[in-house]
């Protein structure tokens, strides 16, 4: 839920670190706002400003700072973005509510016997990596609950990430206040009229990779791949948490909820 500053104990930043994706509108946005309020370091800063899209939101968040974080809408889509406006960026900033996400975390061992981890704000995927579905064998802390799935992929999201990839999936948005997240199937063929799960966020999920040589699958989160996986295991983060800020009445909680409107 979103918060005000009275209640977060955020105080007015005074040193603001600008970063930019690359496109050009991101590109010519920070050489404007930095001509207006300076650069102050990364590491003296009270707040990151992070001017691109949502793909550049995630890439600022995987930093790790530990700095709330403003985004501007400099890409394309822009859930996760304020809209982009030069001026008064102080002021919006001392009026803007807070709100945590909390990452998943990823283990995945592949074909090879490498294990890689990975965090991710919106989502772990798993997507066949061949011509042929996948076939997954999912377990929710440690139990067995589906001997073998037949599908493009699956799919583990949270709250904030519910509206992008699982979405587009048919999976349910989740409130972002709520403590669960989203299992969903990708063009599931057996069972085909399977519809996913709610679980709740402290649910360990594994998938299995059957058959991983005829039928190879890679894992993803947020844009992070590794090809060739065996298992993957994947839970929440529940002591991890990042801090974006918006503009008063446009926080998570109300664009979740415009979107099951739209």
């Amino acid at each position: 839920m979103g918060q005000t500053k009275e209640e977060t104990g955020l105080i007015r930043p005074r040193k603001m670190h600008f970063a930019a994706a690359m496109q050009a509108s991101a590109q010519e946005a920070l050489g404007e706002l930095t001509g207006y309020y300076g650069q102050s370091e990364l590491e003296e800063s009270d707040v990151v400003i992070a001017l691109g899209g949502d793909g550049f939101m995630l890439q600022c968040l995987h930093q790790n700072t530990g700095l709330p974080v403003y985004g501007m809408n400099r890409g394309t889509i822009g859930f996760l973005m304020n809209n982009y406006a030069p001026d008064d960026l102080p002021d919006r900033l001392e009026l803007a509510e807070e709100a945590e996400i909390k990452p998943l975390s990823m283990r995945a061992l592949t074909t090879d016997g490498e294990l890689h981890t990975a965090q991710a704000f919106n989502e772990v995927s798993l997507l066949r990596a061949g011509p042929q579905a996948a076939k997954l064998r999912i377990s929710v802390n440690g139990k067995v609950r589906m001997e073998e799935l037949i599908c493009d992929g699956a799919i583990l999201s949270t709250p904030a990430g519910s509206t992008a990839y699982n979405y587009s999936a048919h999976g349910p948005i989740l409130p972002i206040g709520a403590d669960v997240l989203a299992l969903t199937g990708i063009a599931c063929f057996r069972p085909r009229r399977w519809r996913g799960a709610i679980l709740p966020d402290t649910a360990s999920v594994r998938f299995d990779v059957l058959e991983p040589e005829k039928r190879p699958v890679m894992s993803d989160a947020d844009s992070r791949s590794v090809k060739s996986v065996l298992w993957v295991e994947i839970k929440a983060e529940p002591v991890i948490k990042h801090r974006l800020l918006f503009d008063p009445g446009h926080g998570l909680e109300e664009r979740l909820m415009s979107e099951q409107f739209a």
